[in-house]
């Protein structure tokens, strides 16, 4: 079969064996590029993977399917939540630790699995993933109706939160840096106009000058949610104490039901198909890896999620 595996930093397309074992093969339709992705490559974390946390396939009767890519250990408090990302045991991540679906087929645990609703796009299932991880940002950020919301960052995952709040009805700000993000954030309800005084700031980038610029936009004893990852050690000056803002970060997401994130992240994209308009703005074969991930890493371009189209 056909995979992504990133070889001295960058991806090639291979020829491997198709994946063998118990758990579920499934016959990946779509998959798409993480910003994490790039920063794994860029850091060395990724050399010899086969990348790709954010896919949806079919399994071998049929079922339409998007796969959440956490590996927990099953014994611990937080597994049994179903929070695998925070596994006291360490959790492992297919596209990382694991084969992932930048691939023809795939191996994954089957409870890992989770059935798509009827009519659902399967070219834009792998959707599900990051708009999994949006709302499970905003879960955290405790955000409400009442809530004056503001979003620092117009890439995918920063879309994704948009895209959450425009299905549940909730107005918010967003800045945006890039043209087709303005666009693309106009398109998901966003007002690309910001002020001061926000009850939650949702920072969507995750660095010292984002962090700064979100302690700067919140109101004193307001939240700062952060959906955006920080990949090195932020600066927070004395306002951040001062202004007595609360900053909560988020992780994934939960894995099992009742509250099943993955749930949620079906369904809105399911009644929403706008929001894999808005959001895919490139796809490419798994053949034109090298150009999809240029692509994906230059957001000048117009690039917000870039995806690999590989069965239909």
């Amino acid at each position: 079969m056909k995979a992504i595996r990133i070889s001295a930093g960058k991806p090639e397309l291979i020829d491997t064996a198709k994946p063998e074992g118990n758990d579920v093969l499934v016959r990946v339709a779509s998959s798409s590029i993480c910003g994490s992705d790039l920063h794994l490559i860029n850091l060395g974390w990724a050399e010899g993977s086969i990348m790709g946390h954010e896919f949806a396939g079919y399994t071998p009767d049929g079922t339409a399917v998007a796969v959440e890519p956490v590996v927990g250990c099953h014994h611990c408090d937080y597994c049994d939540e179903g929070r695998y990302p925070l596994c006291l045991h360490g959790a492992t991540y297919l596209g990382i630790d694991h084969p992932g679906g930048m691939a023809e087929y795939v191996a994954v645990p089957e409870h890992l699995v989770y059935a798509l609703p009827s009519g659902l796009d399967i070219s834009s299932a792998c959707l599900v993933e990051p708009l999994a991880v949006a709302v499970h940002g905003l879960n955290q950020a405790r955000v409400t109706p009442s809530d004056r919301l503001l979003i620092l960052g117009a890439g995918a995952i920063g879309l994704a939160t948009a895209a959450v709040l425009q299905a549940r009805g909730m107005p918010f700000d967003i800045k945006a840096r890039h043209s087709a993000q303005q666009t693309a954030a106009r398109a998901l309800g966003g007002n690309t106009d910001t002020v001061d005084g926000y009850d939650v700031v949702i920072d969507a980038v995750g660095n010292s000058s984002s962090v700064a610029e979100a302690i700067a936009h919140v109101k004193p004893r307001g939240r700062i949610g952060m959906v955006g990852s920080f990949w090195q050690p932020v600066e927070v000056d004395i306002s951040f104490c001062a202004k007595e803002i609360e900053m909560i970060s988020a992780a994934g997401y939960k894995c099992v039901s009742p509250g099943r994130t993955f749930e949620e992240a079906a369904q809105l994209l399911h009644a929403n198909p706008h929001i894999a308009d808005t959001l895919i703005s490139h796809r490419f074969p798994l053949d034109g890896a090298v150009e999809a991930f240029n692509t994906a890493a230059d957001r000048a371009s117009g690039a917000i999620k870039v995806c690999f189209d590989i069965a239909s």
